[in-house]
C-alpha cells in the first residue's frame, strides 16, 4: 500500500520536488556555514508551504514543559502517515529547530510530521531523554484525531543520539516501565524506525577504545550507570515482531561507530525483523554527498512503501 494520501504521488514531479530536497538537504549539511546562513530563511520557506504549529506542550518533568513542533501539508485530507523525529546531540546538546530541513522530503510525500523536543543531559541525565521521546509518542497517538495523524502508520526517526532514541522508542516493550512517567495507559506500536547512524549499544561508549564524552556526561556518576546503559541500548530489546527498521551509516563515521550499525543488523536478521541496512562508503557522521543522499532517501520511501501498510 502506497503511504502516500493524494492521488499523484507516484507522478514525476513529486518524485522531483522529494530529490530536490533531498539535494539541498545535502548542500546544507555539506557546509556549516551555508547551514548557519540559511536555516532561518529555510525555516520560513517550510512554514510558508505547510501548516505549522509550534511549541505544543507535550509532557512536563523537571519544571520543564517539553515542546513539540506539528507540521501538516495545507491540502491535507483526512488522517496522513506521521513522522516523528527526534534531534541529535549525543543527549547533551541540539534542537529539534535545528532539524526542520530533515522533514520536508516526508512533507512533500504528504505526510505530517512532529519535531520533538526532549530533556537534554544538563537538565537530567539519563534515562530521560528515553523516557521524554516514548511520552511524545504517546502524545501523538493521544491527540491523533485533532492533528490528522493515522496512529496506524506513525514512524520515527532521528540522527546519532536521535536515533537511538528512535530505536529505543519503537523497541522498548512497556515492561521495562520506562513510559510510566506518560500521559495515557498504552504507548502505541510504531509501523517503522528510520535510523539514521544511531548508538545502538551505550555500554561500549562508557570504556574502552570506543569511549565518547557525550555517552559518559549523559549517564553521569551514577552508581548503576551500566545497568542504565543496557537499560536504554536498542542491542537489550531485539526480539521478534518488532517493527520494520531501516538503517543509515557511514563506514568511517568517528562519532558513533559504524559497529553499532552492523551489529544491529545481524542481530534483527537473526531474529527475522524486516531491516536494512544502508552502509555510506567512507562515509562520516552525516554531511553525506548529494548522490548518496538521494540513494539513501530513494531506498527509506522503497522500504517504508514496502512495509507500512
Amino acid at each position: 500500500m502506497e503511504l502516500n494520501n493524494n492521488k499523484g504521488d507516484g507522478d514525476m514531479k513529486k518524485l522531483l520536488n522529494i530529490l530536490t530536497s533531498c539535494f539541498l538537504i545535502s548542500l546544507i549539511y555539506l557546509s556549516v556555514n551555508a547551514q548557519e546562513a540559511n536555516l532561518t530563511s529555510w525555516t520560513a520557506t517550510v512554514q510558508n508551504e505547510f501548516r505549522v504549529i509550534p511549541d505544543i506542550t507535550y509532557h512536563q518533568a523537571n519544571g520543564m514543559e517539553l515542546k513539540v513542533d506539528v507540521y501538516q501539508s495545507r491540502n491535507q485530507d483526512g488522517p496522513a502517515p506521521t513522522f516523528i523525529y527526534y534531534h541529535g546531540g549525543g543527549w547533551v546538546g541540539g534542537s529539534k529547530e535545528a532539524n526542520v530541513l530533515r522533514l520536508i522530503p516526508y512533507l512533500e510525500k504528504g505526510w505530517a510530521a512532529v519535531n520533538v523536543q526532549y530533556r537534554l543531559g544538563d537538565v537530567s541525565l539519563a534515562p530521560a531523554a528515553v523516557e521524554d521521546s516514548l511520552c511524545a509518542l504517546r502524545w501523538v497517538a493521544r491527540n491523533a484525531d485533532q492533528y490528522g495523524f493515522d496512529k496506524t502508520r506513525l514512524v520515527v526517526s532521528g540522527n546519532s543520539a536521535g536515533g537511538h532514541l528512535a530505536l529505543t522508542t519503537g523497541m522498548i516493550p512497556s515492561e521495562a516501565e520506562l513510559d510510566r512517567q506518560c500521559i495515557g495507559n498504552e504507548t502505541p506500536k510504531v509501523a517503522a524506525i528510520v535510523n539514521w547512524y544511531g548508538i545502538t549499544d551505550v555500554n561500549d561508549l562508557l570504556d574502552g577504545q570506543n569511549q565518547k564524552s557525550y555517552a559518559v556526561r549523559w549517564l553521569g556518576s551514577q552508581p548503576d550507570r551500566n545497568a542504565i546503559a543496557s537499560r536504554v541500548s536498542p542491542l537489550s530489546y531485539v526480539r521478534e515482531n518488532l517493527p520494520p527498521i531501516i538503517s543509515i551509516h557511514g563506514d568511517a563515521d568517528p562519532i558513533v561507530p559504524y559497529s553499532h550499525a552492523v551489529q544491529l543488523h545481524q542481530r534483527l536478521s537473526q531474529a527475522e525483523v524486516t531491516n536494512e541496512l544502508i552502509t555510506v562508503p567512507n562515509g562520516l557522521h552525516g554531511g553525506f554527498p548529494p548522490q548518496e543522499q538521494i540513494r539513501i532517501y530513494s531506498s527509506i520511501f522503497k522500504f517504508l512503501d514496502s512495509n507500512v501498510n
